[in-house]
C-alpha cells in the first residue's frame, strides 16, 4: 500500500490530511516512533479496557518528508484491516478511535479533509 496524502480508515466517512503545521517534535510528542528508514510510525490499542488487553489496533504511518499518510485500523494481530464502524459491538473502539484523531487534530498533525 502506497503513502498517499489523503488516507481514510475503511468504514470511516472522513478523510484526513496532514496539518500544514505538522512539526517533527509534534509528532514524537503523541508516540510516533521514526522507522529505519525515516518514517513516522503511530500503532495504538483501541481497546476501552487498557492499553494491553487485545483489541483493534489504528496504525498511522507518515511519509519522512511528510508528503503523505496512511492510516488503518487493525485486528489483534495487526496483520488484517478490519472496519470497526459495521458492528454495535464495536463501538468502544470507535469512540477510542475518535479520541485519538481529535487528540492529532488538536495537535496540528491531522486535518480533515472537506468532501
Amino acid at each position: 500500500m502506497a503513502i498517499k496524502p489523503i488516507a481514510k480508515v475503511t468504514g470511516d466517512s472522513v478523510s484526513y490530511k496532514l496539518a500544514k503545521e505538522i512539526k517533527r517534535y509534534a509528532l514524537m510528542d503523541v508516540g510516533f516512533q521514526e522507522t529505519r528508514n525515516g518514517n513516522f510510525q503511530f500503532d495504538r490499542s483501541l481497546s476501552t479496557e487498557g492499553p494491553y488487553s487485545p483489541s483493534f489496533r489504528l496504525k498511522i504511518t507518515i511519509a519522512k518528508d511528510f508528503s503523505g499518510l496512511q492510516m488503518t485500523v487493525t485486528d489483534v494481530s495487526g496483520l488484517r484491516s478490519v472496519n470497526i464502524f459495521q458492528k454495535q459491538e464495536t463501538q468502544g473502539a470507535v469512540e477510542q478511535y475518535h479520541f485519538i484523531i481529535d487528540n492529532l487534530i488538536q495537535r496540528d498533525i491531522l486535518a480533515a479533509v472537506e468532501q
